[in-house]
């Protein structure tokens, strides 16, 4: 995932004290989903890992006293507050139940075998 361990393992941490993940250590352990995907949106994967800027681009303050500076960081601010919001009720209408039937429809139009016949589940 070209990732610090330690970002994993937070995320992994964050959902499984949601209880949307557990894991099982020693041989053969790892982690499983332990949800129900059809309950579970992505607005609430994103609050279970600690509900992380959404955002890349923000306001700047490298010269907090310029007025054009402060005059763009207002307009903008509220843009900003805008598309965040429309993010999250957006996270809100999509289900992992959403994901995973996208997913196996991509799966079945590249005739890729599902996980389920590869792994025997």
């Amino acid at each position: 995932m070209s990732t610090n361990p330690v970002v994993i393992r937070r995320v992994m941490a964050g959902l499984r004290e949601q209880g949307y993940v557990h894991s099982e250590k020693g041989r053969g352990g790892g982690w499983s989903i332990a949800c129900d995907f059809a309950k579970v949106t992505l607005r609430d994967i994103y609050e279970a890992i600690g509900s992380p800027p959404l955002l890349a681009m923000g306001n700047r303050s490298s010269n907090p006293t310029c007025l054009v500076e402060k005059a763009v960081n207002r307009a903008l601010g509220h843009a900003f507050d805008d598309a965040e919001a429309l993010l999250l009720v957006r996270f809100g209408e999509v289900t992992l139940a959403d994901l995973s039937a996208d997913f196996h429809a991509g799966m079945k139009k590249r005739a890729i075998p599902s996980l389920e016949s590869v792994h025997g589940s």
